[in-house]
């Protein structure tokens, strides 16, 4: 394992279209065209039969004649007009991925609407987007570019959360957000191109993941107020509700009661685990680890290191700065062999990892749970987030000694 983090072999997400597709697929009335090669087309529709409820991407085929041939153009409007015939379709997005944005796709060249339909081209090849969660933004930000109602009148006390969260966390923001005065909240990714046009409206965007760069920076050059942060833990949820209730201009002793109530509620389920003890360490690709790093800290847990495969932005250095203080090492655009180095340099208690970083750990013998299935598709916000979180963690840590024995166990056979 020496030098294991100079190798830096392996690829630390899933191709960019995966994250751009989740976001595009799950508006209503849409279907995707593609502009892909055979080999893309046939990995891509996994995410939208297994991520996207069985939905279908249509897609013109590109082979080597197509592409060296010139009628690449031809062929993706003859498909978008064939789709468009479905008066059920809505909307239209033309994903390109590697090769046909190196064969150079004009996007002039391409309707803006046909029949029904609404057309936008949305490029997310890898050789310009590092990572999944990057291309949700450059989605995002397009849908948002092209649809928003920026040149309607803003509406007061109107908010935008962006950021792809599990749906009772929603749920529980618009409570919250409802109890302090918040009159409208739009969230993004949305399932309806309405809430893309709306949100050109509000009045300020709180944006819970830092990889929404490009989508918040819109937002803020159309004069919106951009709150930065999240309900995580007590510290960090009293302090975002009362940056809502500054940037909305709401009564403000109001907002710091609500805020005080939830910091409280979030202060007990943390006491209620007693002092939690044990070192973790975070390793993801979703670009929103930081703050589930925040949450153990603040529980009394240890994490000496925490990686992610996005890059450091202005948008996470809140974040960055106290998770530093606290003497976490943080890893941006993180390999996995890195992250090996760190579990054999710390040995940790317990590995929230990405699937190949928890098959390594698991052979050490150490306890390791995939943090899409455990931290990703399950609430994290406020108090019944860290109910939620430290709970899992909590059991996990108590059986760490199952995984040891096991390890004795196989290495004796």
């Amino acid at each position: 394992m020496e030098n294991m983090g100079c190798s830096k072999l392996h690829p630390q997400s899933m191709c960019p279209a995966f994250g751009g597709l989740r976001v595009l697929m799950r508006i209503d009335g849409t279907q995707v065209c593609m502009a892909a090669d055979q080999g893309c087309l046939y990995g891509l529709t996994f995410v939208s039969h297994f991520y996207v409820a069985r939905r279908s991407i249509v897609s013109p085929e590109l082979m080597n004649v197509q592409i060296s041939g010139g009628t690449m153009i031809d062929d993706l409007r003859r498909t978008i007009e064939a789709i468009a015939e479905d008066p059920s379709v809505r909307f239209i997005p033309v994903v390109s991925t590697c090769v046909a944005e190196t064969a150079g796709i004009a996007e002039e060249l391409l309707p803006k609407r046909v029949g029904n339909a609404e057309v936008l081209l949305v490029r997310l090849p890898a050789f310009q987007i590092r990572t999944h969660p990057e291309a949700k933004d450059v989605a995002v930000s397009s849908l948002v570019r092209r649809f928003g109602a920026f040149d309607h009148p803003k509406r007061e006390k109107s908010l935008v959360v962006l950021g792809e969260i599990f749906p009772v966390d929603a749920m529980m923001i618009g409570g919250v957000l409802q109890r302090i005065g918040v009159q409208s909240v739009i969230t993004l990714p949305g399932a309806d191109l309405d809430d893309y046009a709306q949100a050109g409206r509000a009045s300020a965007c709180a944006v819970l993941h830092p990889f929404y760069e490009r989508t918040a920076s819109l937002f803020e050059s159309a004069g919106m107020k951009i709150v930065r942060g999240n309900p995580i833990g007590a510290n960090a949820t009293a302090q975002w509700i009362e940056r809502i209730g500054e940037a909305l201009d709401l009564d403000m002793e109001i907002v710091r009661q609500v805020a005080e109530e939830e910091k409280q509620k979030a202060k007990q389920v943390m006491a209620g685990f007693g002092h939690l003890e044990g070192s973790v360490i975070v390793a993801g690709y979703e670009g929103n680890e930081l703050p589930l790093v925040r949450l153990l800290l603040e529980a009394g847990l240890d994490v000496p290191y925490a990686s992610t495969s996005i890059a450091r932005t202005p948008l996470g250095e809140e974040d960055h700065q106290l998770l530093s203080t606290l003497g976490t090492e943080v890893r941006y655009r993180k390999y996995l062999e890195e992250d090996e180095e760190a579990v054999l340099r710390h040995r940790p208690d317990l590995v929230i990892g990405t699937t190949a970083l928890d098959s390594f750990v698991k052979e050490q013998g150490i306890p390791a749970i995939y943090y899409t299935n455990n931290i990703s598709a399950r609430p994290i916000f406020f108090a019944s987030g860290a109910a939620s979180v430290l709970g899992m963690i909590a059991g996990i840590i108590a059986k760490k000694d199952v995984y040891r024995k096991m390890k004795e166990y196989f290495a004796e056979s």
